[in-house]
């Protein structure tokens, strides 16, 4: 698996952890916005 393909899905995984801890803050829109950026981020797995 190339370097890249690990760092991107790092990052997805990062993001969802983060949609996560967001939603249960209570703050809705920037885990909104945070699982945006995960799924901009998992194109780059393809």
């Amino acid at each position: 698996m190339p370097l890249a393909r690990i760092g991107w899905g790092v990052v997805v995984l990062i993001c969802l952890v983060g949609v996560g801890l967001l939603m249960l803050a209570g703050y809705h829109g920037y885990a909104a916005l945070s699982l945006a950026v995960g799924l901009a981020a998992a194109i780059n797995l393809t």
